[in-house]
């Protein structure tokens, strides 16, 4: 049963045609296949919910799949669904995007380009290069792959608004190129949310290893791919009697059966060749049907290619080279031949049924496009890739399609090899593919680049795998580094990129000592701010640095008289700003620094998310919230401009939500917390961003009093020993003593909030605001050593009243009344009320009020109690502190009040015609 042609697709043509087969024994995948795409339909007919799916058809080469997968693309236009088709190749694995530029290209290219505008809307710049619509800017930010990936969700999200439903039907994905099969893989996890069918057709023998997500996808306990099986005796029976005639008799049916295993491919091609010899479908020649099968696949193909003269041979190995979709006046430029004679050629392999196709050539099957190019002699078959990288280049075609045929060229020291190999590494990093253009700068250094060149070469390819393989990039920069006569920039830019390699391989000591030894001999004004700038920035992450008091000194001396003109300015005076916060200093202080540090950009290619944002949390930990939510949310918006939508907009999403967080507005900030985990999964488990998201929301959810579900979210994500070796926040252990707190396990915490403090005292991080951990060591060793945690509590209070900030100070003292006598804790709770009413933490001022009620009440201060405990229930509430707002209420309970009960105090007077005594300090109301 030869394989189907792609039939017509609602958008455009799919190739040429092959001549219809009918199924057999095909009952159930094609029942399994019209139920799915009714289903479709009829839900996106009757305006109901989604009904998209998944629908996988396994089976090893040869069994009907493409049969199978032509027949519902025929299916599924009958029900007037929109069909996206493609086909993967082997021989265009390394090509990113192939597999979706074949989805897309043909219905974008359907669509005005005002059209096309609104079906990426602001993902035009990032994933308009992937799709093949245009090249994008040199010089332009480098999108990341998942930035990539989510703008191909928001066109595909677009397209089954506009034109649902839509099947999108993918042959030989297992030939697909990474990118596309990563794509595919996350896609297809909320396709079930769109008016979308996705049909795979695969050989699970031969699923890429480099594509772990698809194997994931088709390979998961939650797939149930249909498996292609074999046909019977009797199928094949009815298969050969349908082209012989009836009159081919049972034995020779029968050895049909037994030389092609039931195989449909196979067996129509020894039908066919029957037919071609004239052959009697008799018992007397079946014995000649074996000869005649061997002739249809590898050596006997190979054979039967070669009978057709040299001019056919040229023309199928330069189309075996080419791949899919293959252009005939290409194939005959490869072949060498003249056009007279390519035709001629192209109309013998049509006879033998080798090719087929016009306008657009290509293999009847691919198991004679992988006989063919693997009969090619190893000597020819590279050169002919290398006249195929010159004829795609002379055609005006993509650079990335010439390079995947320079990868497989020997080297040959051609000058001109490498910048193209260069020239296209720099497209895939455009496109958002830097493993394929790792590939190209690979290949380029083995050509080997003029030796002027070299480390350049070395250079870029130690770039094109940073965020992908910091270890490599590592190796890559320091080869570079260690030629001779480097040119100065060269150094300086190889230098600042190796230390960004080490900081994120978790070795941000050697990060920070690498540039600083390089600062040290540069003579570059702009170089050596750069480069200390870089220093300093790995020396404040690094959770084991020592000396770290002198090296804020130096930061200190270095940023005194900056003014922030320019780009190395701005970093150091980032990096002071959060130096002087971390430390403790006056608040004042550090957003003095931080006027003159705003202004660079979070998608700078030298600096990144870090140094902004940095600027940005300097101002919310000085209770400047506002400003802090203001730079927050333009970092999230440059973010997504650009395309990055790993470890930085998770980053982007955590810090919004840290400035809710610090306002009180909890539910806010879990909302935000929850997608800053959700994109960091992406990243990886147990890196930064993965630290940061997950730790927020727990902090969240302890505020919220979720303790249980900020348990269970702690041991999901595995937060626990052994913590990274940056300085993250909230800070994991202290974070963790408070989770062992939750769980009851009071020496335990102790322990972990007493290492957490050394370290953090080590340091030199002193600002409670910023990790309070001696607040809640305080508080766990208040029942056992009150003389210890009264001495924590007040050193606490003493380096909060230093910063200065509302929030410090109030929550420092609320600490220091929960382990201080009941007469000084009512001083200290009135002093927190009143200090944190000028906070905008609402949260931590609900608290105060909700404490000092509780003690006022102990104390017999019931009215007085009362009105600050439905503020404290009322506050809590707006904040989303569930717990706490209960636990005014539980109060309001106990004291035999009901919620309409007067609540202010003159109301309450009024009610009890006592008088009013008047509290410590003023309160807001």
């Amino acid at each position: 049963m030869p394989e189907q042609e792609r039939s017509e697709r609602r958008v455009g043509s799919a190739g040429p045609s092959r001549a219809v087969t009918p199924l057999y024994e095909r009952d159930v995948e094609v029942a399994s296949a019209r139920a799915a795409v009714e289903a479709l339909c009829n839900r996106s007919a009757d305006g109901g919910g989604s009904s998209g799916g998944l629908l996988f058809l396994s089976g090893a080469a040869g069994l009907g799949k493409t049969t199978l997968l032509a027949e519902i693309r025929g299916m599924a236009a009958a029900h007037g669904c929109t069909v996206l088709s493609a086909r993967g190749s082997e021989q265009e694995l390394t090509v990113p995007f192939h597999v979706v530029r074949q989805l897309l290209q043909p219905v974008l290219a359907s669509c005005a380009e005002a059209e096309r505008r609104e079906i990426f809307g602001g993902w035009y710049e990032i994933a308009g290069p992937a799709v093949g619509l245009f090249a994008q800017q040199a010089g332009s930010a480098v999108p990341d792959p998942q930035g990539v990936r989510d703008g191909l969700d928001w066109v595909l999200t677009q397209l089954a608004v506009r034109r649902a439903p839509i099947v999108m039907v993918v042959d030989d994905a297992h030939w697909g190129d990474a990118e596309s099969l990563t794509w595919l893989a996350t896609f297809a996890v909320r396709v079930q949310e769109l008016p979308v069918l996705i049909v795979l057709g695969y050989r699970p023998d031969e699923l890429p290893a480099e594509a772990e997500a698809f194997r994931e996808l088709v390979g998961g306990r939650g797939s149930h791919p249909i498996t292609v099986r074999a046909l019977s005796p009797e199928s094949v029976a009815k298969l050969v009697r349908g082209a012989l005639g009836p009159e081919a008799d049972d034995p020779f049916c029968r050895e049909c059966w037994a030389v092609t295993g039931g195989n449909p491919y196979e067996t129509v091609e020894l039908v066919a060749k029957v037919q071609d010899r004239g052959l009697t479908p008799s018992e007397e020649s079946a014995h000649l049907l074996r000869v005649l099968g061997a002739s249809s696949r590898g050596t006997g193909l190979v054979k039967r290619l070669e009978k057709l003269g040299n001019r056919a041979v040229r023309l199928a190995w330069a189309a075996a080279v080419l791949g899919t979709e293959i252009s005939p006046e290409l194939v005959a430029s490869v072949a060498g031949l003249p056009p007279a004679e390519a035709q001629d050629a192209t109309d013998t392999l049509r006879v033998a049924r080798i090719l087929t196709g016009t306008r657009t050539l290509e293999f009847v099957h691919p198991l004679i496009a992988t006989a063919v190019y693997r009969a090619i002699p190893s000597a020819m078959r590279t050169a002919i890739h290398g006249q195929a990288a010159c004829a795609v280049i002379d055609a005006g075609l993509n650079i990335t399609v010439a390079a995947r045929h320079l990868l497989e060229t020997h080297p040959g020291n051609d000058p001109q090899t490498v910048e193209q190999l260069r020239a296209a590494a720099r497209e895939n990093l455009r496109q958002g593919a830097p493993d394929a253009a790792h590939r190209c700068l690979e290949r380029a250094l083995r050509e080997p680049p003029p030796a002027e060149e070299r480390a350049a070469v070395l250079y870029e390819l130690g770039c094109s795998a940073l965020l992908t393989s910091p270890a490599t990039t590592v190796n890559h920069l320091s080869a570079a580094l260690e030629l001779p006569d480097l040119d100065p920039a060269l150094r300086e830019d190889a230098t600042f990129r190796l230390a960004q390699a080490l900081a994120h391989n978790d070795q941000l000591g050697e990060a920070a000592a690498v540039v600083g030894a390089e600062a040290a001999h540069t003579r570059s004004y702009g170089a050596r701010l750069r480069l200390q700038a870089a220093h300093h920035l790995w020396r404040v992450f690094d959770a084991q640095e020592v000396q770290a008091p002198v090296r804020s000194r130096r930061l200190a001396r270095l940023a005194e008289h900056l003014s922030g003109q320019n780009v190395g300015e701005k970093a150091l005076l980032c990096l002071r700003t959060w130096d002087a916060t971390l430390r403790g200093e006056p608040a004042e202080r550090a957003l003095a620094v931080a006027t003159r540090a705003v202004g660079l950009s979070y998608t700078d290619p030298d600096w990144g998310f870090e140094l902004p944002s940095i600027t940005a949390l300097g101002y919310m930990y000085a209770d400047q919230c506002d400003r802090a939510e203001e730079l927050f949310s333009s970092a999230i918006a440059e973010c997504q401009q650009v395309g990055w939508s790993g470890a930085h907009l998770s980053f982007g999403f955590n810090l919004l939500g840290l400035v809710h967080f610090r306002r009180g507005m909890l539910a806010e900030a879990e909302r935000c917390a929850r997608e800053a985990v959700r994109l960091a999964d992406r990243v990886g488990p147990r890196l930064p961003a993965k630290w940061y998201a997950v730790g927020l929301l727990l902090d969240v959810l302890l505020a919220r009093g979720h303790s249980e579900e900020a348990l269970s979210v702690a041991e999901m994500h595995d937060f626990a020993p052994p913590y990274p070796n940056a300085v993250v926040f909230p800070d994991p252990q202290a974070l963790y003593g408070r989770l062992l707190l939750a769980r009851g396990r009071r020496e335990e915490a102790i322990a972990q909030l007493t290492a957490a403090g050394e370290r953090l005292e080590a340091k030199g991080i002193l600002n409670p605001t910023w990790c309070p951990w001696a607040g809640h060591l305080a508080l766990a060793l208040a029942p056992d050593e009150p003389t210890s945690a009264r001495a924590l509590a007040a050193q606490s209070l003493r380096r909060a009243e230093r910063y200065g900030t509302p929030t410090a100070k109030g929550e420092a003292l609320r600490f220091s009344a929960a382990v201080s006598e009941d007469a000084d804790a009512l001083a200290l709770l009135a002093r927190a009320v009143e200090t944190l009413s000028k906070s905008p933490n609402q949260y931590l001022y609900a608290e105060a009020l909700v404490d000092f009620a509780i003690a006022l009440r102990r104390c017999g201060r019931a009215e007085r109690a009362a009105e600050l405990l439905f503020e404290g229930a009322d506050v809590a509430d707006r904040c989303g502190a569930e717990g706490l707002a209960a636990r005014a209420r539980a109060e309001i309970a106990a004291a035999g009040l009901r919620p309409n009960e007067p609540r202010t105090t003159a109301q309450w007077e009024e009610r009890t015609a006592e008088p009013h005594h008047a509290d410590t300090g003023e309160l807001r109301h």
